[in-house]
């Protein structure tokens, strides 16, 4: 998008307003996303329009930097320039024929006009929002096709339909295309009352098709339900589709057996409260690190001027993209394929989390404000929690010789929300530590996407997890963008490799040795995990360096050697998709550019201006303004134990700092001893402090020596 120059913030428009000036990276308040909404309502009074989401535009690199240097600079106050406060919209403007025109807008909600206009092309279809699901569940209703589809098949009485709507995704080659949304179908067994009942494990082979302007099923995709040795074909089923399937509860009260009774509370209590601090509605400070907790529809949470005593580290970080391929061949299997982020929106999706249940502690919650299609706000409560929590040892070290333990426990910050993609939950979170380390993590959970599959049959393309019931195999590829300010924007991406060094009577006689290799990356590239060389990528300061190593001061991760995107290169699947088949991208920083798959990812045929096309532009990346992108993933394929919520599978991303500091910062955290902890019944006192050196006096079996030799005279010394 064309760049949106600043504003000065005039004395007319704050006195528009009425409230205090927010920070440039606050969310939009309820009253200045209505703002937003009248402004585009007043400038098209004719027009029809649906809105589809409104939400900050973040300021100009450039101008937000100086103010913040002034913020931190203590040089704030009324007359430092500050940028103007943005708000983008995201709407469609109906015409009579019921054709759609996709728009955004950036207004200025202080100045309340509207500084920027852009009407997409057709070949970009916008993200999927709630009233489009609400109309393909209408629209099955009043189709004869979806009636005569269903009327094939002999459901058992008491059932009711459910569809899932999902995005169309990648339409074949030469395919003549409106906007469509599809469905997956299942039936729910009601016969219990209870509206929580399991419908997936149930499914139906057919998958309506909906004109999404017209609001109408225009075919219904029938679904192979053969097993390994009936290939492609769409015959197999019999007409009583669900005799062979059974119920798949989860809920407590539909379970048949009964829950445990010997789990007991475990509780986590901080009688003084917690050690974070929130102001200004987004800014957290905490054991040394400061930073900015934003939110937008698209992104979830995201992270902005990460800052560790007083430095610099992160300008912007965030989880840019998410897409998930599935890898059953059988048409039209080939177009399942979400793109989480980019086709329906992570914040969107965001659960309104419950105290006790997603997080545990002391709590601060953060809100945000969504829209209906009338552009109307609302807050939705609760979609990101803060907490700490522990996570066991940060170090420790016992001398041997006097028996002096010393062990300081590990605390970290959570930033975490959760978000429902229909079957899927994922639970992410940003883990900041008292060593100056941030770890990003995913977790999957929910329920595996699963077809029909017929009695007594299995499949290559996944494993039968219920009867009747085949989760396809798939791929879970995430990734997550950060823009890194080490002491700086001027950054330089390092390559270091730990490899063999050959032998040499000169320089490694025994064959012992290796050698640590970094290479700058100096022009806009990917790269991917290389485990077998301990491949690590710095992000350094050029200009810094530390005074104990003489190193520039950065920090670290290592990329997770995970697979990389499995479908064909030339498969529609591959082209929409190029961020997930390599590790590492690295580029040069460019306003707007914050999506790893593009802008534009539903029904999208190709990846359109993300990585691959930021990688190809060829720039210039040492000592500049860089951002790196990491894609990590999941292959999942199903086991039975995933059915019918699955465990949580897990994924972390660790930032560590690599000689940014002059020693371990976390060497001041206290080692206290937590007093709350008991012994179990049964168990033998050991009489000890973990701090005061007693716990290492009993038994002395462990000694490896004992006391200090003179230099003098070389007596020992006990």
């Amino acid at each position: 998008m064309p760049a949106v120059t600043s504003a000065t913030l005039a004395s007319e428009a704050e006195a528009k307003t009425h409230s205090p000036i927010p920070h440039p990276l606050d969310q939009l308040s309820v009253a200045e996303t209505q703002r937003a909404r009248d402004i585009i309502l007043e400038a098209r009074p004719e027009a029809v329009i649906q809105f589809r989401a409104i939400s900050l535009e973040e300021p100009l690199k450039s101008e937000l930097v100086q103010f913040l240097d002034a913020e931190h600079g203590g040089a704030l106050s009324h007359k430092i320039t500050r940028p103007a406060r943005l708000a983008k919209v995201h709407y469609d403007i109906v015409r009579a024929d019921r054709s759609h025109e996709y728009t955004e807008s950036v207004v200025d909600v202080n100045a309340w006009k509207e500084t920027l206009h852009r009407l997409v092309d057709k070949t970009h279809q916008p993200s999927l929002c709630v009233p489009e699901f609400r109309a393909f569940q209408e629209a099955c209703v009043a189709s004869q096709l979806f009636k005569d589809a269903i009327a094939r098949f002999k459901l058992p009485e008491g059932f009711v339909v459910t569809i899932d709507p999902w995005p169309y995704g990648g339409p074949d080659p030469g395919e003549v295309f409106a906007r469509f949304t599809q469905g997956l179908c299942f039936a729910r067994d009601a016969r219990s009352g209870n509206a929580d009942s399991n419908h997936y494990g149930y499914p139906l082979p057919i998958i309506p098709v909906m004109d999404t302007h017209k609001s109408e099923i225009v075919r219904i995709d029938k679904l192979a339900t053969g097993g390994k040795d009936d290939g492609i074909r769409y015959d197999t089923a019999p007409r009583d589709i669900l005799d062979h399937c059974r119920e798949s509860e989860y809920v407590p009260e539909l379970l048949q057996s009964p829950m445990r009774a010997d789990l007991k509370p475990l509780n986590v209590i901080q009688p003084d409260g917690p050690s974070f601090r929130v102001s200004d509605d987004s800014l957290v400070e905490w054991q040394k690190w400061r930073f900015r907790v934003g939110f937008n529809h698209r992104e979830g949470a995201t992270m902005h001027d990460v800052r560790y005593d007083g430095r610099s580290v992160l300008y912007r970080l965030s989880l840019s993209e998410m897409t998930v391929p599935y890898g059953d061949p059988r048409p039209p299997f080939h177009r399942k394929q979400a793109f989480d982020f980019g086709d329906g929106g992570a914040g969107r999706a965001a659960n309104n989390l419950e105290l006790g249940c997603d997080c545990l502690g002391v709590i601060k919650y953060f809100n945000s404000v969504m829209i209906d299609s009338a552009g109307t706000p609302t807050v939705s409560k609760n979609i990101v929690c803060l907490h700490e929590q522990d996570n066991g040892i940060a170090w420790k070290h016992t001398n041997y010789r006097t028996g002096r333990a010393v062990v300081t426990r590990s605390r970290e910050l959570v930033v975490q929300f959760v978000i429902t993609l229909a079957n899927y939950e994922y639970v992410f979170a940003y883990k900041f530590d008292q060593a100056g380390g941030i770890t990003i993590e995913t977790r999957a959970t929910g329920i595996v996407s699963v077809v029909n599959i017929d009695p007594g049959k299995t499949s290559p393309w996944g494993n039968v997890v219920s009867p009747g019931a085949l989760a396809q195999n798939h791929q879970h590829i995430f990734a997550i963008r950060m823009d890194p300010a080490i002491d700086g924007h001027n950054n330089t991406i390092l390559q270091e490799e730990s490899l063999p060094l050959p032998f040499s009577q000169h320089t490694n006689p025994y064959g012992n040795g290796y050698q640590v290799v970094t290479t700058p990356i100096t022009t806009s590239q990917w790269l991917d995990a290389a485990p077998q060389n301990n491949r690590t990528i710095k992000m350094v300061n050029p200009h810094r360096f530390n005074p104990i190593s003489g190193k520039p001061v950065g920090y670290k991760f290592m990329p997770s050697p995970t697979q990389t995107l499995l479908a064909q290169p030339g498969s529609i699947m591959a082209k929409r998709a190029q961020f997930a088949q390599h590790h590492v991208w690295v580029t040069k920083y460019k306003d707007g550019e914050l999506w790893a798959g593009g802008e534009f990812t539903n029904q999208s045929q190709l990846e359109i201006n993300g990585v691959a096309d930021a990688v190809a532009r060829a720039d210039k990346v040492d000592d500049e303004d860089v951002v790196v992108w990491n894609v990590f993933g999941l292959t999942h394929n199903p086991r039975v134990e995933d059915w019918p919520v699955m465990p949580m599978e897990m994924h972390q991303v660790h930032i560590r700092p690599a000689d940014f500091f002059t020693r371990n910062p976390a060497l001041d955290v206290p080692s206290s001893r937590n007093n709350s902890s008991q012994l179990a019944p049964g168990s033998e006192s050991a009489n000890g402090d973990c701090c005061s050196g007693k716990v290492q006096g009993q038994p002395t079996t462990h000694w490896q020596g004992t006391g200090d030799i003179k230099p003098k005279d070389g007596t020992m010394k006990l």
